[in-house]
């Protein structure tokens, strides 16, 4: 049975995507409960309206229509819990000392990670900031290799020497700690992709704060210059550190940034309208048109990083409005239980399931032994390229050897 769902305004909005399931990792997949149960009325899928969208030099943009399967919809659920569970178990280990120095949150930005994953390819690739540790578990599949990494422990995945702000995997080059260092390198991974002819796309994130860095507008120019398979993606969460888009930014449409390149404005909130822009996108590179940029205006809950207490440049009622009207997780959870794609129980049950797989993941992780002091000078370099590195004395090279498992 399909159903027709008209929702008006950004609070609730929709996607298709086709074995969007097959899309998630196997081992995370599997923690999702499984209903076998008959429901009354329920619906195998729902069609939904989609939020609309703001174009710069496009004269058409991601479909206003998608539909929404019962198996979709759970997954999505319980992938958008872990990321929030997993930040906030971070902030609870931050306040017991355990995570130390910066810790920068994506409480309240799930919406953009999950969308945009869900119809990532296997030779996508994914470039990011410092506000990275959400990005890790969907490209890794590993809660215990964020929180651990997060504690400095060697489960982390960089053994527990990168921390909140250096996490890495498989098509994952991080994770930077400076602010707009990223795009260029994206756009050299876009470079990449094209050279080598794999098909992969570049999806180069950033922030509003980073937006007016000189050296996004280099990329920019580069991966126009030389039709780069990259999308660029502006997370836009109102606020750079402490500074507010419109006191930092002489224009606040950064979908427009990109100047001769298209653009698209997308509610950052909304999953799924997250997920069909996207589609949208790979679908213009493929073509063969080049690269486009995404503004995704979001939210983040926390400060800039949990030494920010968030309070001194927005009024904590500023922030509570915004959990009580646009949280990503609680629109989602509204919109796939009202089109009664799944129950009450099944919803419950992913909760549940989820807070105890990643508490349990934090327990381990709490356990795990620190990487050993000779481990400082491990993994410089892949494929045991050099035997000595220099360090803090040039005459006392330290010896060079490779631990961590490779991608």
């Amino acid at each position: 049975m399909s159903t027709n769902v008209s929702l008006s305004g950004r609070l609730l909005g929709g996607a298709v995507l086709t074995n969007g399931c097959s899309r998630l990792r196997a081992p995370l997949r599997s923690i999702v409960p499984k209903t076998t149960s008959k429901v009354e009325h329920r619906s195998t899928d729902v069609t939904f309206d989609l939020p609309d969208y703001k174009l710069h030099k496009l004269d058409s943009g991601p479909a206003q229509k998608a539909t929404l399967t019962a198996a979709d919809a759970l997954a999505y659920y319980k992938e958008l819990h872990i990321c929030r569970r997993i930040e906030t178990v971070s902030a609870n280990l931050y306040k017991e000392k355990i995570i130390r120095g910066f810790c920068h949150l994506y409480a309240g930005q799930e919406a953009v990670v999950v969308g945009i994953k869900a119809v990532q390819r296997p030779q996508d690739t994914v470039t990011t900031s410092y506000r990275c540790h959400t990005w890790t578990y969907v490209t890794s599949g590993s809660a215990l290799g964020v929180i651990a990494e997060l504690c400095g422990r060697v489960s982390g995945c960089s053994r527990g020497k990168g921390g909140s702000m250096h996490m890495f995997g498989k098509n994952f080059y991080g994770g930077n700690g400076i602010v707009g260092a990223q795009v260029p390198l994206g756009a050299g991974v876009g470079f990449a992709h094209k050279y080598k002819g794999d098909g992969g796309i570049s999806f180069t994130l950033y922030g509003d704060g980073a937006a007016n860095q000189g050296q996004a507008f280099e990329a920019f120019n580069m991966a126009k210059l030389w039709v780069l398979p990259i999308i660029f993606v502006c997370e836009n969460n109102k606020y750079g550190l402490g500074t507010s888009a419109e006191r930092s930014s002489a224009s606040t449409e950064y979908y427009k940034r990109g100047d001769y390149m298209p653009g698209v404005w997308v509610d950052g909130m909304d999953l799924l309208a997250c997920r069909e822009a996207t589609r949208f996108a790979i679908n213009w590179i493929t073509s063969g048109k080049g690269p486009i940029v995404l503004e995704m205006e979001t939210y983040r809950y926390f400060g800039h990083s949990l030494s920010d207490p968030g309070t001194s440049y927005r009024t904590r009622e500023e922030v509570q409005q915004v959990r009580k009207t646009k949280d990503p997780i609680t629109m989602f959870k509204k919109r796939i239980l009202d089109s009664k794609l799944v129950t009450a129980a099944q919803v419950k049950e992913v909760e549940t399931t989820v807070r105890k797989y990643v508490d349990e993941q934090m327990k381990k992780a709490k356990t795990d032994p620190e990487a050993a002091p000779e481990e400082v000078s491990a993994d410089v370099y892949a494929g045991g390229l050099v035997e000595e590195i220099r360090g803090v004395r040039p005459d006392k090279p330290l010896r060079h050897s490779n631990l961590a498992k490779r991608n």
